[in-house]
């Protein structure tokens, strides 16, 4: 069939490959963005650079102590956490009581500030990050070959995400942080401290760009630019699944790769503005977004 259209299906099975993988950060990306706004309600524009963060800590584990890329991404996301908490203790828990522009202005000023600082010290032309020797290679599918360390982003991901979303929607632990945002006093009033439990949270958020970052490492270039290239995507990713919803971030993540993977091959123009296109249709048909619950 397709090769009546005129496209190899090697071209076509190797765009919907790369529209997976960059779906597979835009669902884990996003999930963090809608962990922290839908308990927090917090607009946090440095979710890119936090993405960003996690890859350089994973370089420079690697280059300066020799720490590889397994310890990475068990190290990177507690580290990238960690920073996270110190930023929600010390600046974002001020703001919880303010209308959300004033935490959008902050995160983005904060995300300006991480990149600056480490294009200062490292450039931007990029710093490389081998894939690791035991997922080097790849598989022969038959009809595609299937790049080890690709098809391990991929399944890695979808781990993360729907672990994620179990223990938020499904668990015990979930229900309070759930509650701890509808009514915080009375969650208080049980014994909980809600206040550790939002800073946790905020830090989870956060980790999850972190480990997202240690994944890219190996597939793109490591640049202070990266988080910045890929941030607003992943706004419009959130914005079409429903701000605040954990299933609708991850389903929607994987699928626009999908889309924006199909449409460089039918219509290559227009990769680069799709997802944006779909958000303009979803906001005029749902404002709340596919999976988001209206007021």
């Amino acid at each position: 069939m397709f090769e009546l259209l005129g496209i190899p299906p090697q071209a076509l099975f190797g765009q919907l490959l790369l529209g997976l993988i960059n779906g597979s950060f835009y669902a884990m990306l996003s999930l963090g963005l809608a962990i922290i706004f839908g308990l927090l309600n917090i607009i946090n524009f440095t979710h890119g650079a936090q993405y960003m963060l996690g890859a350089f800590v994973a370089w420079m584990l690697l280059n300066y102590l020799g720490i590889g890329y397994w310890w990475a991404l068990l190290l990177v996301p507690i580290a990238v956490g960690a920073t996270g908490i110190i930023i929600e203790r010390l600046l974002i828990s001020r703001l919880y009581h303010l209308d959300h522009l004033y935490g959008l202005l902050l995160t983005f000023g904060l995300a300006l500030i991480m990149q600056g600082l480490l294009r200062n010290e490292y450039g931007i032309s990029g710093l490389p990050y081998g894939i690791p020797a035991e997922l080097a290679g790849g598989t022969n599918l038959g009809f595609m070959f299937l790049p080890n360390y690709r098809g391990w982003v991929v399944i890695a991901s979808l781990i993360v995400c729907l672990g994620t979303w179990f223990v938020i929607e499904k668990t015990r632990l979930g229900a309070y942080l759930r509650a701890a945002t509808e009514n915080p006093t009375l969650v208080g009033a049980f014994g909980i401290n809600v206040p550790l439990m939002i800073t946790l949270t905020y830090g989870f958020g956060v980790a999850l760009a972190g480990f997202a970052g240690v994944l890219a490492a190996p597939i793109y270039s490591v640049n202070p630019n990266m988080g910045a290239d890929l941030i607003i995507v992943v706004f419009a990713v959130v914005v079409i699944g429903g701000m605040g919803s954990i299933l609708g971030s991850v389903l929607t993540g994987f699928g626009l790769g999908l889309v924006e993977g199909l449409t460089r091959v039918f219509y290559p123009e227009g990769s680069a503005v799709v997802i944006f296109v779909i958000m303009a249709i979803v906001l005029m048909i749902k404002p709340a977004g596919l999976f988001g619950r209206t007021a």
